[in-house]
This record gives structure tokens, C-alpha cells and sequence, in this order.
């Protein structure tokens, strides 16, 4: 499969981790997995509860009935036909992932439906907002010319003097998208910059920016609301830019404009 696809939901992810979905889709996200790294990536992460999480049930994952578990995964032919080779490939992975549920029940269940909140970084609860918002635009949204550089530059300086960036029509435009409009929003008392776009290929896409303390951060990508994010810091603020465009697509347009606010 080609990278280039729809990050699943950490939503979706976290109920395939539970057997919370219907075959058919339980056979999607396997499929998914099998063929794509940052998917199987994604569900380890979250079946983990990140590593401190790991070692901590360590003792205990070690008492886990593996072999019981095991021996149901061997008794699903279904999956076996359907995904071959590379299905096995990943029999042991999905051995542990098991085993790892179990103690996961036992020790706090809750703990993999908070995962994406608090086991990935605490800023996700802005990106879920702003997805949420998002979510809503279609392309006749946006519909209408590209405004006016002069008219971009009047938007982007009440941004500033809120957010303390040296916006220019420049430093926010993407390759691809048209820029549509900047605007101003607030998420729990904090300014929260939203600069929308339109993408031929895609549609909506926004890039979003809001003071932040936690620090830099490399790039991470997640998927939220049917859309992929790309999100990242600077010492003094977070990004994020959202879209349907595939994960692939958006990490090279984020690539672009970082430096151009860690200059």
C-alpha cells in the first residue's frame, strides 16, 4: 500500500485495540497495519500507553496467559487466507498487543481511551477543537478569489498582535493551497491563529498556531475527525496543520514552512 493514505483515527485505532469494531473493520485496520509503518507504529503506541506505561505492568505482563492468546490468533484462518505472508509477519506483534490488553483491563481500562490525550502529549485537546471546527468547511466554503496581498497583510497583523509573530502573506503561504483567510479565535483564553487555505487536490487545510510552554517538538502526525494532522512546536508556540490531504502530502508542506518560524 502506498503511504500516501488516511491516517485512522486514534478513536478507531483505540477501539480496534479493544475489539470494539465489526469484523469488517477489524480486518481493515489489520490490513492497514500489515502494510503500513506509521499505522503499526500508531496502534503499538497506543496498545503501549507509551514505554513508561510498558515497563511498569512489565512483571505482570510476563504472568499474561500468551499461550491462551496466542492459540486464539492462530485460530482465525479468515485472517490468515485474507492477509497471507505478511499477516504471520506480524503474529508475534499482535501476540504481545494481546497479552498487553489483557493487563490493560485489569490494571485501568480507561488508560488507552485517555492514550491520545495524555499518553501521545497534552496538547492534543486544542488540535481535537480546531478539528472539530475544521471538520465542518467544504470547498464552496472557501469558494471565491484569492484575497489581495494587502488584504492577506491586514489579516495576519491582528494575528500578530496577539501571537507575537512576524506573519507575512509570505511566511504562511503553501505550496499548493490558495491562501483563503487568517482569523482570530480563542481556545481556553488563549489566541488561537487559524489560516485557511484552499488545496485543489484536497480541499480545506488550515494551518493553526497558539502560544505553548511544553517546549519544542519534532513533527508527529495523527488523525482526527476523517483528516490528517502534522503538529509540532517552537519554544514559544504550537502548529498544526490539518487537512484530507494524505500524511505524505502534508508532512512535506509542513516541512516548508517551519524553518519559517524557527528562524
Amino acid at each position: 500500500m502506498s503511504s500516501d493514505i488516511r491516517m485512522p483515527s486514534d478513536e478507531d485505532l483505540t477501539a480496534f485495540l479493544d475489539g470494539e469494531m465489526s469484523p469488517q473493520e477489524m480486518d481493515r485496520i489489520t490490513g492497514l497495519a500489515n502494510s503500513n509503518e506509521e499505522v503499526a507504529a500508531r496502534i503499538e503506541f497506543l496498545a503501549a500507553g507509551g514505554s513508561s506505561f510498558r515497563e511498569a505492568f512489565a512483571p505482570l505482563l510476563e504472568q499474561a496467559p500468551k499461550e491462551r492468546l496466542e492459540a486464539m490468533l492462530a485460530g482465525i484462518p479468515t485472517q490468515e487466507r485474507k492477509h497471507g505472508a505478511s499477516f504471520a509477519s506480524r503474529r508475534g506483534f499482535f501476540g504481545a498487543l494481546a497479552a498487553s490488553l489483557v493487563i490493560g483491563v485489569i490494571a485501568d481500562r480507561t488508560y488507552l481511551r485517555l492514550g491520545r490525550s495524555i499518553g501521545k502529549d497534552e496538547g492534543s485537546e486544542w488540535r481535537l477543537a480546531v478539528a472539530q471546527y475544521i471538520a465542518l468547511y467544504t470547498a464552496d466554503t472557501l469558494a471565491g478569489p484569492v484575497p489581495p496581498a494587502d488584504v492577506q497583510a491586514a489579516q495576519l497583523a491582528r494575528i500578530d498582535s496577539k501571537l507575537d509573530l512576524a506573519l507575512s502573506p509570505e511566511t504562511v503561504a503553501l505550496p499548493g493551497p490558495d491562501f483563503k483567510r487568517a482569523q482570530l479565535l480563542q481556545y481556553e483564553d488563549r489566541p488561537l491563529a487559524q489560516i485557511v487555505y484552499l488545496d485543489p487536490e484536497s480541499g480545506p487545510m488550515a494551518l493553526c498556531i497558539i502560544h505553548s510552554d511544553d517546549g519544542a517538538k519534532a513533527p508527529d502526525v495523527e488523525g482526527c475527525k476523517g483528516m490528517n494532522v502534522v503538529y509540532w512546536s517552537t519554544a514559544t508556540h504550537a502548529f498544526m496543520l490539518i487537512g484530507h490531504a494524505p500524511v505524505s502530502r502534508l508532512r512535506e508542506i509542513a516541512n516548508t514552512i517551519r524553518p519559517k518560524f524557527t528562524a
